[in-house]
């Protein structure tokens, strides 16, 4: 894991975005395609913005699968991942060559099963994601599954990851917060060759540290991150402000 700390989220965003363009990059040069996964969530503003600011990316040639979405909660609502991407990246580039939703509002299973299914014929080769604030990987909860190899998950959103829904204003009230949600898993998002982790702000420190100084556990999910070849974490001095010797 390599660690890169900015003074602000938008310089965290311009580095981490730019490092994931030239992955992205480098993938199509070299196999002619590109597979990613997008994260959502105020952590991923910037990082957003500036991958849309590389301008000589040939989106023609990427496909983007994304890392989750609540169940039961309609693509018009404004917490809906969905609704999040299509608005802040898929309706911006219009020339994308595919882009596979997660529709949490039909059979979870079925949708699981069929996420399953097609991105097993899509080998990623970069993963943007973040760290939650009780130190969850996508909506992968504290004690996150660590075992299973399934692609996507049906999950319990632990009262720490809805508080923090609730925080981000995207629910009006904490019983507004769905209680369950399809997660891509852990297994899935490791098998990425290369992962961007975009961590700002203050409320993230105390799980940045954990995650980063702590011994790999599944009460604090996203340590597993330290056992990938190749993921790179961006953090701000607010996020890093509890790491030794910072």
């Amino acid at each position: 894991m390599t660690i890169d700390i900015s003074q602000n989220p938008a310089e965290l965003g311009q580095k981490s975005g730019k490092s994931g363009a030239e992955l992205i990059r480098g993938a199509i040069q070299t196999q002619g395609f590109a597979n990613i996964i997008l994260a959502t969530g105020t952590s991923q503003f910037e990082t957003l913005g500036q991958l849309l600011a590389e301008k000589d990316i040939d989106w023609s040639k990427v496909t983007v699968f994304h890392l989750d979405e609540y169940i039961g909660l309609p693509i018009t609502h404004p917490a809906s991942f969905r609704k999040y991407l299509l608005e802040r990246f898929f309706n911006l580039v219009p020339d994308l060559k595919t882009y596979y939703l997660i529709d949490g509002e039909n059979d979870p299973e079925a949708e699981c099963a069929h996420l399953s299914e097609l991105i097993s014929r899509h080998p990623i080769d970069v993963a943007f994601v973040g760290i939650g604030e009780n130190g969850h990987l996508a909506f992968n909860d504290p004690p996150a599954d660590f075992e299973t190899e399934k692609s996507y998950l049906v999950v319990n959103l632990d009262h720490a990851c809805r508080m923090q829904q609730l925080g981000e204003g995207w629910f009006p009230d904490l019983k507004s917060v769905p209680n369950q949600a399809i997660s891509m898993s852990i297994h899935q998002i490791l098998k990425s060759k290369s992962i961007i982790c975009s961590v700002p702000d203050l409320r993230k420190a105390q799980a940045v540290k954990d995650c980063i100084e702590g011994r790999v556990s599944n009460l604090q999910p996203a340590s597993i991150l330290q056992t990938h070849p190749a993921c790179e974490m961006y953090l701000d001095e607010a996020s890093s402000s509890l790491l030794s010797g910072h």
